[in-house]
């Protein structure tokens, strides 16, 4: 799985905004039109796709996931996470 690398944005106190599709047929990063768009293969239900995406920006940004909170869109496809 390729992902763009994101470590320019691995700066604490940032904040990254982006847009989340569930249920994807692959794990993928894109990014269009300057958004970043996250593909994740898990289902929305009991935070499972929030997870996954944490998971995912955190191997694209170089950092341990425990380093990103999510701190708007719990339950829906806008999300903002912040870089601690």
């Amino acid at each position: 799985m390729d992902l763009p690398d994101l470590s320019h944005l691995a700066v604490p106190g940032t904040f990254i905004a982006l847009r989340v599709t569930p249920k994807a047929a692959r794990n993928a990063i894109v990014l269009r039109d300057g958004q970043i768009r996250v593909s994740v293969t898990a289902a929305p239900e009991g935070g499972k796709a929030n997870a996954s995406v944490q998971k995912l920006l955190a191997k694209a940004l170089g950092l341990p996931k425990t380093r990103l909170v999510l701190e708007r869109g719990q339950s829906g496809r806008d999300k903002l996470f912040r870089v601690c």
